[in-house]
């Protein structure tokens, strides 16, 4: 797996790419609030088939930050992250977790970019946050950050190398960024506009996901022209970490039948 930066807008983004001979488009995997490209680890596997890249957002893992306010104009600084890696790897297929996915619908809905299919996972149209936990974001980011490694939030069930995994790359984003990130998906809402998405979509929950339940992937379904659904059993938000196998499974099958 290499390490790679790309420069735009005047900052620099950080990625990994992993390329083992696969013939089908790279995949270009975008985590969530507080997050980095360590979440989609167990995604490099497909590289066989797919060459996959992963990037951290501005403000994440190793990548620059960037002076945004949190709502749209946040949200538009990293999709042009996540256009720049694109660019660099020639990648076609994007792949959103969360805000991951907020920033890949909006990608879809107002940029250029050549785009081959979209999976949409552990998201939502509207990606609205509890009131409590935006107080506790900007007041108690303990709290918070404990809130959301509760039962069914970010994970079903209680491997403490994920969970701690988790707290660890949260608190290393800080509080400013991951409030950040919180504020831009509590504004963020494309129900009105996803209709004109017209790729091949897959619409990926965990069984349990209690932040982004099975319903909001259904409404994907229900208004997104081409888009199919599949549910990781025994997951919830982060189904990529939790089940990689099964994840793995459902977006390479998911491929096959609809990228060349």
């Amino acid at each position: 797996m290499d390490a790679a930066t790309v420069d735009h807008q005047g900052r620099t983004t950080a990625y990994r790419l992993r390329d083992a001979g696969g013939d089908g488009p790279t995949v270009l995997c975008v985590h969530g609030s507080g997050g980095s490209h360590a979440v989609w680890r167990g995604q490099f596997r497909l590289a066989r088939d797919y060459p996959v890249a992963a990037l951290d957002l501005s403000g994440h893992g190793e990548s620059d930050d960037v002076d945004a306010d949190a709502g749209y104009e946040a949200l538009s600084a990293y999709v042009d992250d996540v256009v720049a890696v694109a660019e660099a790897t020639d990648a076609s297929v994007l792949v959103g977790n969360s805000l991951g996915g907020a920033v890949v619908l909006t990608l879809a809905l107002e940029r250029d970019l050549d785009v081959d299919a979209l999976v949409l996972a552990g998201t939502g149209a509207k990606l609205a946050v509890l009131d409590d936990l935006l107080d506790w974001l900007d007041d108690d980011f303990e709290r918070a950050v404990s809130f959301l490694h509760g039962e069914d939030k970010l994970f079903h069930g209680d491997d403490e190398r994920l969970i701690d995994g988790s707290k660890e790359a949260m608190y290393d984003a800080g509080q400013a960024v991951t409030n950040r990130d919180f504020r831009s998906c509590h504004t963020f809402d494309v129900r009105d506009e996803i209709a004109e998405i017209t790729v091949p979509t897959l619409a990926l929950v965990g069984e349990y996901d209690r932040l982004t339940p099975p319903s909001y992937h259904e409404y994907f379904v229900d208004e997104i022209p081409n888009c199919e659904l599949a549910t990781i059993e025994d997951a919830a938000h982060l189904a990529m970490l939790e089940q990689p196998q099964a994840f793995n499974t459902a977006l390479k099958s998911f491929l096959d039948r609809h990228v060349e």
